[in-house]
């Protein structure tokens, strides 16, 4: 049998995840986009990457549409942005500040970094899509990054810069 759901999230809780907000374009070409925080790395040869969108959702259906797609690290001041993007606000990218990347999706500004991805597969599992994207530009901006642990946003505290041996 299963774990209880409220079980297994309080669990999860304890894992600190960096959050994303993942970009593409609509049909229409207007742009689109949704925070995440179910994003990995899958694999180095090729450049692959996964992140997971919840069914049944429009950020779902644009999802599954789109061929390119951007993952934008978002940094420690981009709390409000996170919130953004996880709302039902339809016009999202109103006031966000953005660019075009090289295959057309919406890259934030202010953020740590971003990849944009050609989507090569996305898989049906429980109560979302799992999609699988190659990665095809990637730039690293730095600074801090935006965290979420224990249902609440949070920041690193001091770190230590580890030197080369």
């Amino acid at each position: 049998m299963a774990i209880a759901k409220d079980k297994f999230r309080k669990v999860l809780g304890h894992f600190a995840t960096g959050i994303t907000v993942v970009t593409m374009r609509q049909s229409s070409g207007a742009p689109w986009g949704f925070t995440v925080n179910a994003f990995t790395s899958v694999s180095l040869e090729p450049p692959l990457i996964l992140v997971c969108v919840e069914n049944n959702t429009e950020s779902n259906r644009v999802m599954v549409a789109s061929e390119h797609f951007a993952v934008n690290f978002l940094s420690e001041d981009q709390q409000e942005i996170s919130r953004r993007f996880a709302s039902r606000q339809p016009d999202r990218f109103n006031d966000v500040n953005h660019s075009d990347g090289k295959y057309g999706t919406p890259l934030l500004a202010g953020c740590l970094g971003h990849l944009e991805c050609r989507k090569t597969a996305t898989h049906q599992e429980g109560d979302h899509v799992i999609v699988i994207g190659e990665v095809l530009e990637a730039e690293a901006i730095g600074g801090r990054p935006l965290l979420f642990y224990q249902s609440a946003y949070q920041h690193l505290g001091v770190v230590e810069k580890r030197t080369g041996h």
